[in-house]
């Protein structure tokens, strides 16, 4: 790894770098924070079977926590941990990923739970925030497994792995945009159905424009420094006579 004295030493390219990954995790727990304050003070709070209603709560939680923030970070490992090595970074972009799949699937159970335990059950899979979740929820658990049989257990041929690797960054992205939308197609329902006086500007209506901001800022943040070419993992010298050097 290579070390420089003060930030004027810093190669050009890497001088912001740090300050865009801090960026990124200050966006990501600002927004969960703010989801978490809007669910709780404005929303009614956060409750298991024992009340459907506000079970539902937990469902925007997750799933930002899981799809948004936790998929982000996975995406990021490959910046943050440029100096490392691959496989040590492959099992914390996995383990991450893990989390994610964890939280996504409580949320799931959560926004079903919400729908069907009701005295009179409402119907699900119905909107357009419904079935774009459903499709980035599907290629998601796609991406997950497909990722972890080619590039890590039991882990494909390097030439196989070569030809598969365009398709898993290009997906990787995708799913991140379209878990982005996602929410803020969420965002738009629920105030929707539980803001009436959205129009007036109140606070929790402040809130959530904070909110969507702030998903969108921090999805623009990570697009940005995944697309960066200067950002980019380099091969380690033991890497380098081996195909996929970089992800």
């Amino acid at each position: 790894m290579q070390k420089y004295d003060t930030i004027d030493s810093l190669p050009t390219d890497l001088r912001f770098f740090t300050g865009f990954v801090i960026l990124s995790q200050v966006l990501g727990l600002a927004v969960v924070i703010m989801l978490a304050v809007w669910l709780g003070h404005y929303q009614g709070g956060f409750a298991w079977q024992e009340n459907p209603s506000i079970e539902f709560n937990y469902h925007p939680l997750f799933m930002v926590i899981g799809l948004v923030f936790l998929y982000a970070d996975a995406i990021l490992v490959y910046r943050i941990f440029r100096n490392g090595r691959k496989l040590y970074i492959k099992i914390v972009h996995a383990a991450i990923q893990g989390g994610a799949v964890i939280f996504v699937s409580v949320g799931l159970k959560a926004v079903f739970d919400s729908n069907n335990l009701q005295v009179h059950p409402f119907a699900n899979l119905y909107s357009m925030h419904s079935w774009l979740g459903l499709a980035t929820v599907i290629l998601f658990g796609m991406q997950f497994v497909l990722g972890f049989i080619s590039f890590l257990y039991p882990k494909l041929s390097a030439d196989a792995r070569a030809q598969v690797m365009p398709l898993h960054r290009f997906w990787g992205m995708a799913i991140f945009c379209m878990a982005v939308g996602t929410t803020l197609t969420g965002i738009v329902e629920k105030v929707s159905f539980g803001i009436d006086d959205y129009s007036k500007k109140p606070p929790q209506g402040i809130l959530v424009n904070c909110i969507g901001l702030g998903v969108v800022a921090l999805a623009v943040t990570v697009i940005y420094i995944v697309s960066s070419p200067d950002y980019r993992r380099q091969a380690l010298p033991e890497e380098e006579a081996i195909p996929l050097s970089e992800h």
